[in-house]
């Protein structure tokens, strides 16, 4: 499988200006199924995300001379965005009538499409909304098995459930990105097991400053620009 490394110098999440800042800018879509009766956990939505990104990336439509190589390639030679919209219903029933993936969790449903320019929303998708997305947490998770990669969130950053479902997508990217082909098979093989959680205050200096892949936002939604949010701590890159 072939595979487009990612860009080098400043973080691709990083606000720095950078040449990929000339170039056309794309964003990966994301769409969250939430119906209003039986919305889905929050972590959940969050790991959900995270495994729509790499079955993505991971797709042979986005290799090579797959249909959605080309796609893939002018969004990774600029910034790399997503932006995760709602739908429900109707709204939904229309989304998955679109070429993208769906991936299902415990109780959330994500559909992943290929890359698109900044300005070229389907209309399909254009309407959704993209604010106002808060998930809760009927229990608290259960603790992260370390024999698996996490998704490690800044415990100092507020963040709704749709920014933070993009922001645990970016650090799966980074960690897919870090892998070597045989690392990336295998981590496919196992259905992209991973887990989010949020860091506990102590330890999220050792997992910023321990050379993990780490997220610093561009800021254009909700927090500050260069803000750290998300480790990647996979097995293989510790």
């Amino acid at each position: 499988m072939s595979h487009v490394p990612a860009p080098s110098g400043d973080s691709p999440f990083q606000p720095a200006h950078a040449p990929r800042d000339e170039a056309p800018q794309f964003v990966l879509p994301l769409v969250a199924r939430i119906e209003r009766g039986a919305p889905p956990a929050r972590t959940d939505a969050l790991e959900t995300a995270a495994r729509a990104v790499l079955v993505l990336l991971g797709d042979e439509r986005a290799h090579g001379d797959g249909e959605w190589a080309e796609a893939v390639r002018n969004w990774e030679d600029a910034r790399i965005r997503k932006v995760v919209r709602r739908a429900r219903g109707a709204e939904w029933r229309r989304a998955e009538a679109l070429p993208g993936i769906t991936v299902t969790g415990k109780s959330a449903e994500v559909r992943v499409f290929p890359p698109i320019p900044l300005d070229g929303w389907p209309k399909e998708l254009a309407k959704l909304q993209v604010s106002g997305t808060e998930l809760d947490d009927p229990e608290p998770p259960v603790a992260a098995d370390p024999a698996q990669p996490v998704l490690w969130l800044n415990p100092d950053l507020e963040m709704s459930a749709g920014k933070a479902m993009a922001q645990a997508g970016h650090g799966a990217q980074l960690a897919w990105w870090a892998l070597s082909e045989a690392e990336r098979t295998a981590w496919r093989d196992a259905g992209f097991a991973l887990s989010v959680r949020t860091a506990g205050t102590a330890d999220w200096a050792r997992l910023t400053g321990g050379g993990l892949p780490l997220v610093r936002d561009a800021g254009f939604t909700e927090i500050a620009p260069g803000s750290c949010t998300v480790v990647a701590d996979h097995p293989a890159l510790r």
